[in-house]
């Protein structure tokens, strides 16, 4: 791998379980799974357009991209957590 992408490693990691998870939160909201899977694509492609002309740009703030990418994954999957507590919930009674 790039040594360069390594320093971004850990943000791709856990960028890919948030999209698992934001992915069953518009499942358990009922969303069009076509439209979903269409955004989805839509989104990855230009977070691999971003990356892929951006990673020199952003190397010098590989450390805040990572702290931030990494407290934005942490408070989204935070707030998915706490949505799915009543579903979960529900199935005890």
């Amino acid at each position: 791998m790039d040594p360069e992408i390594m320093h971004f490693l850990p943000l791709i990691v856990f960028g890919n379980i948030e999209n698992l998870i934001l992915a069953a939160q518009g499942v358990a909201a009922h969303v069009d799974p076509l439209g979903l899977a269409i955004l989805s694509f839509i989104a990855v492609l230009m977070w691999f357009l971003i990356g892929t002309f951006g990673t020199k740009i952003a190397m010098k703030y590989a450390r805040v991209i990572n702290f931030i990418g990494g407290l934005a994954i942490f408070i989204l999957g935070v707030q998915a957590m706490a949505g799915a507590i009543p579903g979960m919930l529900s199935f005890l009674h």
